[in-house]
């Protein structure tokens, strides 16, 4: 009689799909980061940073973004904090984007107007911070830096959207900070960590 065929099973799939799912997820995380590495690199670059030092400005955002600095106490033990990644790291760069380029004015400009617009939009989230739309921002601080200086758009769309959105969301709500309930409060964290950072990078490619 002819002998049949052994059936040898390919894959188990109880053991097998679980494993697969992971290497999907894996590359499919790989891909994002190389994907907003290259968008955030593009973003900066039109923005005004040197090379050089654009993996550097990438890196400190994006970890600075879990590190608070605290300032002082306030309230009923509140601890007010500076974020390094949604705070320090955009108000450095627009220092050095106020100092390098000639158009002081109009950056002081656009940075109070749209500081005025997030102002508006901002709304406290007890337990949790200030937060601010994540859209709205950035069209106002493209639309500003267009009006004022189209064919520098982008760096002065950086300098008002990141800065407009952390004055008027976070240090201008300063005398709010007990309604907010939370035992640290970071300025330029939480809620507006997105609207910061994501404003300022998402403005300069719109302009």
């Amino acid at each position: 009689m002819p002998r049949r065929a052994a059936i040898i099973p390919l894959m188990i799939l109880p053991l097998a799909f679980p494993l697969l799912l992971l290497l999907f997820v894996l590359l499919l995380a790989i891909l994002v980061l190389v994907f907003e590495l290259r968008l955030l690199r593009y973003a900066y670059q039109k923005i005004g940073v040197p090379p050089r030092y654009m993996f550097i400005v990438m890196l400190v955002s994006l970890v600075g973004s879990l590190i608070n600095l605290p300032l002082f106490q306030i309230g009923r033990g509140t601890i007010v904090a500076v974020n390094v990644g949604g705070a320090l790291v955009p108000t450095l760069l627009s220092l050095y984007l106020f100092q390098r380029l000639r158009m002081r004015g109009r950056m002081l400009l656009g940075t109070a107007i749209v500081a005025v617009i997030v102002h508006g939009l901002a709304t406290i989230v007890p337990g949790v911070g200030i937060a601010v739309p994540m859209l709205l921002p950035p069209l106002a601080a493209v639309v500003v830096s267009l009006l004022l200086a189209f064919r520098q758009a982008p760096p002065l769309a950086y300098v008002s959207g990141s800065m407009g959105t952390l004055i008027g969301a976070d240090l201008w709500n300063l005398s709010r900070v007990a309604e907010i309930g939370a035992p640290v409060v970071a300025i330029g964290g939480a809620g507006t960590f997105d609207g910061v950072f994501l404003t300022g990078i998402i403005a300069g490619l719109l302009a």
